[in-house]
């Protein structure tokens, strides 16, 4: 995932290893090549400039370039800003001990959503006995209904038939009720993909938000999104408070530049990696 943003870092690295005395000057240099490296992986320029300004200060704060051995410290620092960025440790779903634990998820159009709401259902009955429920409440797109039907067939899970409603809140509504009267563990509520530029939807975005009040809203993302992720990012967390993320694709992309641009601006960890388009082509994200 991280493959050429960590061939580029390492020559950088090379070229300061070993040197007993590093100058500003090199730093600087050492710092600018850092920059480049990140921007040409896709990470997101406002994400990049608070990298560089995070190191440089943590370098300079610490009188790094005085030390016994600068060449190790500052590549010690970079890698422990690249963990903090993306997380220290791996994040399990939010599952409540109790009641109806209710997962949102949202995206862009295409971003491979509804197939991951299928997956993460797959992960979770494989890791746990669980009573799941899907739900979806794509109102647009034509056959939406019909495909994470499908997908939960495939895995032997409950979809949620609404007759076709299309009322997001009554969707929402109905499923909960539904889902409690039958004691379900778990609903994995799908939405239909937007376009950020879309008010309306993202507005109904929110209703079904605020209806559900979900103890995770999932922001599943293509990873080859690039740059624009951290704008993608931002409009969906100002909209809902996303709470983690989902990279889908990763297996097409080699400079993970999506992932701490997603990471950093909504602060929310990345949980799960989507590797392919089979339905258990998801693992778990591990930052280290």
């Amino acid at each position: 995932m991280f493959g050429t943003l960590n061939e580029k870092l390492e020559k950088i690295v090379k070229s300061i290893s070993g040197r007993a005395i590093i100058s500003e000057e090199d730093l600087n240099t050492t710092l600018r090549e850092i920059r480049i490296a990140l921007l040409e992986a896709d990470v997101a320029l406002s994400v990049v400039k608070n990298f560089i300004e995070s190191i440089k200060s943590n370098i300079i704060g610490k009188e790094v370039l005085k030390s016994i051995k600068p060449d190790q410290m500052i590549i010690k620092f970079v890698q422990e800003e690249l963990i903090r960025v993306l997380g220290s440790n791996n994040e399990p779903l939010n599952i409540a001990k109790t009641g109806i634990t209710r997962i949102l998820f949202c995206g862009l159009q295409g971003s491979g959503k509804t197939t991951t709401v299928a997956k993460v259902a797959n992960f979770i009955k494989k890791d746990s006995k669980k009573k799941i429920l899907l739900v979806s409440a794509d109102i647009y797109r034509p056959a939406a209904q019909e495909q994470l039907q499908i997908l939960g067939k495939q895995i032997d899970i409950e979809f949620f038939d609404h007759q076709n409603s299309q009322s997001v809140e009554t969707i929402t509504l109905e499923s909960i009720k539904y889902a409690e009267k039958n004691l379900f563990d778990i609903l994995l509520f799908d939405t239909a993909g937007r376009q950020t530029v879309d008010d309306k939807m993202m507005e109904e975005l929110k209703i079904i938000s605020q209806k559900l009040e979900p103890q995770e809203t999932i922001l599943v993302a293509d990873s080859l999104t690039g740059q624009d992720a951290a704008n993608i990012a931002k409009i969906f967390n100002d909209a809902v408070s996303i709470t983690s993320s989902i990279l889908t694709r990763v297996d097409g992309d080699g400079r993970g530049g999506a992932a701490l641009s997603i990471k950093s601006i909504t602060g929310a960890p990345i949980k799960f990696i989507g590797t392919g388009e089979k339905i258990d082509q998801l693992e778990s994200f591990y930052p280290e």
